[in-house]
C-alpha cells in the first residue's frame, strides 16, 4: 500500500492533492497544515511520498527540508514540492535540500500527476529555466539572490509583500532585532540601497 503525507496550509489545496494521489493508487493519505508537524509525522508514519508546500508560515518548506535531512535522514519518503513560488529561485535550493521534484501551483494538476509518477519511479521532476534568463541583468540578479540564505530569502519575500519587521518577527518566531539584522545583511547582498526598491526587485525576478 502506497502512503503519502500532504503538507499545505490551505484545505482546498490539500483536498485537490488528495484526489490526485487517490487516482494514483495511494491508499493511506495523511495531512498536515504546518511545518512543525512534518518531521514527527514522517518518523511516525514513514510515508512513501511527501507533497510539501514552501509557504507554511513560521517554518517554511525550505526549513522543513533541512530538518528532514538532520532529524530523519534515513526516512524512505520522497519529497515533491508543490508551491506557488516560481521555480527560478527555489527549485535548485529544494534540489540541494533533498527534494526529488518541483511543481508550481499555477500548472494544471496533470503536471502534479506527472511529477508524482516520476518521483515514485525513482526519477526527478524539475522545470527548465525560461530562456529569458540569458538576459545579463537577470542573470546577475539571480546570482545575487542565489547567495541569500534560505531565511534571508524568506524575509526578503515577506518585506517585498509589504509586511513590517514586527509582523515578520511574530510570524517566524524571531526577535525584531534578528529580523532587522537579516534585513540589513540581505539588502547588502542584493545591493539595494533602499527598502523602496525591494518590491520592484522582487517583482522583476518573479519572487512575488
Amino acid at each position: 500500500m502506497k502512503s503519502a503525507l500532504i503538507v499545505d496550509d490551505h484545505p482546498v489545496v490539500r483536498a485537490a492533492i488528495r484526489i490526485v494521489l487517490q487516482a494514483q493508487g495511494f491508499t493511506q493519505i495523511h495531512e498536515a497544515s504546518s511545518g512543525n508537524e512534518v518531521v514527527p509525522l514522517i518518523l511516525k508514519l514513514d510515508p512513501h511520498l511527501l507533497v510539501l508546500d514552501l509557504g507554511l508560515g513560521s517554518m517554511g518548506g525550505l526549513e522543513v527540508l533541512a530538518r528532514i535531512q538532520i532529524k530523519a535522514p534515513t526516512a524512505r519518503c520522497r519529497v515533491l514540492v508543490f508551491s506557488m513560488h516560481e521555480p527560478m529561485h527555489y527549485q535548485e535550493r529544494c534540489l540541494r535540500a533533498g527534494a526529488r521534484g518541483y511543481v508550481t501551483k499555477s500548472n494544471q494538476l496533470t503536471r502534479l500527476r506527472e511529477a508524482i509518477n516520476a518521483v515514485m519511479s525513482g526519477h526527478t521532476y524539475f522545470s527548465a529555466l525560461p530562456n529569458g534568463m540569458s538576459n545579463a541583468v537577470q542573470r546577475t540578479e539571480k546570482e545575487m539572490i542565489d547567495h541569500l540564505s534560505d531565511r534571508e530569502l524568506c524575509i526578503f519575500v515577506q518585506l517585498a509583500l509589504g509586511k513590517p519587521n514586527k509582523a515578520i518577527a511574530e510570524e517566524m518566531h524571531l526577535s525584531h532585532k534578528t529580523v532587522s539584522t537579516y534585513k540589513t545583511r540581505m539588502m547588502a547582498k542584493l545591493c539595494l540601497g533602499s527598502s523602496v526598491l525591494l518590491r520592484d526587485f522582487a517583482k522583476r525576478n518573479h519572487l512575488i
